[in-house]
């Protein structure tokens, strides 16, 4: 089952390019292909927990595997969630776009690599997949083929192809001593174990390679620029694919390959908590400054990713609990704001945030859909984003000296976020032009997709705690 829901949408996305140039045929087969492997991946979260799944064996220690654990079932659990609504999102949103007959199949064969990261059973695997997310995602950053999409494909491509570079300077060791396996609390061989300095210089290599998808500083600027793709694109990258991806493979090398016992309290520890706190506010203040709507809210993904990279950078319970818990929330609001954004440009042409004031008249469901992710993302209570920063806040006061330095970068981030998140939305809302708009909401597909995302972001803050407590049990078997 887990081999399906991988391998599924890749085959069925390949035979989608042999198919007439029919768009009814065409959609329904990319949902229903969406919608199916959800559902296996779904099952395999309920039924098949501790399930592994040999592929293929390469050698006598490495080998093409899969495995179902708690980190990688949060994992996939959100672009099982997440991917059906963005299909349906697509289906309106590129009709005006174009280049509909590549754009569904690579989005549905990427749907199927992000699976392979998540239930990656092993290093060799995850480096497979991880990579090769990077090539099913680089044409849809340059869909259209318009010189701003081919600079921002090829910025995005030196640094994802130069980020897994990195990785592989510290994958390799650890492939040749250990056959890659994960196991919670790490493998380190005696080898790697015995040399401390050694051991973080390839930890470093490892997590700076793989923190390229994951913006952090000084590997952040193809985020922003990326923007440039159709929103459905950006929503996926800044959401749950891309950038997730480089979050959870951090996590796996972190927790899994060298441990977070042996990486506390060392250099490299606080290479990366110096590294996320700077980038949590460096993003956060490009977000004020910028006045394009959807490079603002890279902007704020580059800062919030940062957020997890800081909390899972304190090896600690606590502070994995934190991590998972705003990999989730955080994915759920910001795909929404996207979301939101992408409606906007379709129906009227504008991005610029000065170009939307008074748009409330015309598009109310959109403008009320973005107030409530901005006041999500913003951290108001009862709604997700003030659970997950609150457990990273906390996890970060428990960890001693330097977690103070992450929680000063949390608390001014938190001030910067309600600035850059919530300011689109009143100009929106109370900015009028004195001019009657012809626009209007979008249609009935991005209207659902709106909804039901909203929908959810009130469902994860009333049920915050039943999914921390899903969450922290996921981290606890990751120590």
């Amino acid at each position: 089952m887990l081999s399906f829901a991988v391998f599924f949408p890749i085959a069925a996305g390949t035979l989608m390019f042999l198919l007439p140039d029919r768009r009814v045929l065409r959609c329904i087969l990319t949902e229903l292909v969406t919608i199916l492997t959800s559902v296996s991946v779904f099952y395999a979260l309920v039924y098949l927990k501790g399930r592994s799944e040999t592929v293929l064996p390469i050698t006598g220690t490495l080998s093409l595997a899969f495995h179902l654990d708690g980190a990688g079932a949060v994992f996939a659990a959100l672009s099982a969630f997440l991917w059906p609504l963005a299909v349906l999102y697509a289906f309106e949103y590129m009709r005006h776009e174009g280049g509909e007959r590549h754009f569904f199949p690579l989005y549905t064969i990427s749907f199927g690599v992000t699976l392979g990261v998540a239930f990656a059973g092993n290093l060799l695997t995850m480096y497979i997949f991880y990579e090769l997310l990077s090539l099913a995602t680089l044409p849809l950053v340059i869909h259209g083929s318009k010189p701003e999409s081919e600079r921002a494909g090829t910025t995005y491509m030196y640094y994802t192809f130069g980020g897994a570079a990195l990785a592989l300077i510290g994958t390799i060791p650890l492939l040749y001593f250990t056959g890659g396996s994960f196991l919670p609390g790490g493998i380190l061989p005696p080898e790697l174990s015995g040399r401390p300095g050694l051991m973080q210089f390839l930890f470093l290599c490892c997590a700076l390679g793989f923190g390229v998808k994951a913006a952090i500083m000084p590997f952040h600027s193809w985020l922003p620029k990326a923007a440039v793709a159709p929103t459905p694109v950006t929503a996926l990258l800044h959401a749950a694919a891309v950038v997730k991806a480089g979050a959870f493979a951090y996590i796996r090398i972190s927790y899994f390959s060298f441990g977070a016992e042996v990486l506390r309290g060392t250099v490299a520890q606080l290479v990366m908590i110096l590294l996320a706190s700077i980038t949590i506010v460096y993003g956060a203040l490009c977000a004020v400054r910028e006045h394009h709507l959807k490079r603002r809210l890279a902007w704020s993904t580059v800062s919030n990713l940062s957020y997890i990279m800081l909390s899972a950078s304190l090896f600690t319970e606590a502070g994995l609990t934190g991590a998972f818990t705003h990999l989730l929330f955080h994915a759920l609001m910001k795909i929404t704001l996207f979301f939101t954004a992408g409606a906007i440009l379709v129906r009227t042409g504008k991005t610029e945030i000065e170009e939307m004031r008074g748009l409330s008249a015309s598009m109310p469901v959109t403008t009320t859909v973005y107030m409530i992710g901005a006041f999500a993302l913003s951290g108001l209570p009862i709604l997700p984003g003030f659970a997950s920063k609150w457990m990273i806040g906390t996890a970060a006061i428990s960890a001693g000296p330097l977690g103070f330095l992450g929680l000063a970068a949390l608390l001014t981030s938190a001030v910067l976020c309600g600035i850059y998140a919530l300011t689109p939305g009143f100009s929106m809302l109370f900015r009028s032009t004195g001019q009657e708009s012809e626009h209007a909401d979008p249609g009935a597909a991005m209207t659902i997709s709106l909804i039901c995302l909203t929908l959810a972001i009130f469902l994860a803050g009333l049920f915050s705690n039943t999914i921390i407590h899903l969450v922290a049990a996921a981290a606890a078997a990751s120590m």
